[in-house]
């Protein structure tokens, strides 16, 4: 049911997507690196981003999970290096092999969507901005507004598990010092609380909240913050000597779980966070009038989620002469 009305909303935005796409083939400049419209005329008549759109379009179709997994990915990778593209080198030792990036999802939708803006405009665009546009189209095909992408990033060549283990943050962490983590990305405290709005939609996997369940702190005992509807949903996802990895809806509304929307700020008030720093940062003085706030106005989160994602977006670039255009996603040239 969820899955359908998805798809449902997507086919109606088709047409509205495409013709907002078209508004970029004029192209706006900041500074002298990323700019709007990077591509337009570089393949030519063939639009990148209408390209991508229409991908991205048929993997949500396909699975509505893919509009989580393409905005969590955007955030693996920008949080690493900056926005390089280098959560989607294979290798070992790589990113993708550290213990926070567990069954991170929407690295092979990139690689698949790559391949088909390859065989149409070769040697053209980036893996990071591939990502970048699929996330767009994914938060835009999901509920969210449409908002302009800059491009003109260029693919990085190192990919170490190590940094990922120390520049992504794990779902237990201090709301203060994911707040500190954030502003040396060039964050501020309100895109943090922004950007978290992420969790409106997908999923989590037990191991990144079991311990709520049963064993808080070592204390033998749950997570006294969990609301007690949400703490037996919870342990029927995730039983105390179940090996499985199951997953739960990090917004537990109702047919909301694949909708870009600001229900998740509700849930968390309500005590219904599924991670730790969702609940932390529901309670937490230093961010609880933030949730208030993109709560109870359901246009403020609609309106700076695209802004917020734009601003992460240019975390750490490679432009000009530096790194490379990728032929394939999860390898060097």
């Amino acid at each position: 049911m969820r899955a359908t009305s998805l798809i449902s909303s997507s086919c109606s935005t088709l047409a509205l997507g495409l013709g907002l796409i078209l508004v970029t083939l004029v192209g706006h400049c900041y500074g002298s690196y990323l700019r709007v419209g990077f591509y337009n005329g570089k393949c030519g008549h063939k639009n990148v981003e209408e390209i991508i759109y229409r991908e991205v379009r048929k993997k949500i179709k396909s699975d509505p999970d893919t509009v989580s997994d393409l905005v969590r990915v955007s955030f693996h990778d920008c949080f690493v290096r900056g926005c390089d593209g280098s959560i989607f080198l294979k290798g070992p030792n790589t990113e993708q092999t550290a213990p926070i990036n567990k069954k991170l999802g929407g690295l092979g939708d990139v690689d698949d969507i790559k391949a088909v803006v390859e065989k149409e405009c070769p040697g053209l665009v980036s893996c990071a901005d591939v990502l970048i546009i699929a996330a767009r189209a994914a938060v835009f095909l999901a509920g969210g507004k449409w908002y302009d992408v800059e491009t003109g990033r260029r693919d990085g060549l190192v990919s170490l598990s190590s940094e990922a283990q120390a520049n992504i943050p794990p779902p237990t962490i201090p709301v203060p010092k994911a707040i500190q983590l954030f502003a040396k990305k060039g964050l501020n405290k309100y895109d943090f609380a922004v950007l978290l709005g992420g969790h409106t939609v997908g999923t989590a996997h037990c191991h990144s909240f079991k311990e709520r369940l049963y064993n808080f702190r070592n204390t033998n005992r749950a997570d006294e913050t969990i609301s007690p509807p949400l703490l037996k949903l919870l342990r029927s996802t995730c039983p105390l000597n179940n090996s499985t990895d199951s997953e739960a809806f990090l917004d537990q509304t109702p047919n909301s779980h694949f909708k870009i929307d600001n229900a998740y700020y509700k849930q968390i008030l309500a005590h219904n966070g599924t991670l730790e720093i969702d609940q932390n940062f529901a309670l937490h003085p230093l961010t609880r009038g933030l949730v208030k706030g993109l709560a109870y106005k359901s246009h403020l989160f609609l309106d700076q989620f695209g802004p917020a994602m734009v601003k992460m977006a240019r975390i750490g670039v490679l432009t000009g002469n530096q790194g490379e255009i990728r032929k394939t996603c999860g390898s060097i040239n």
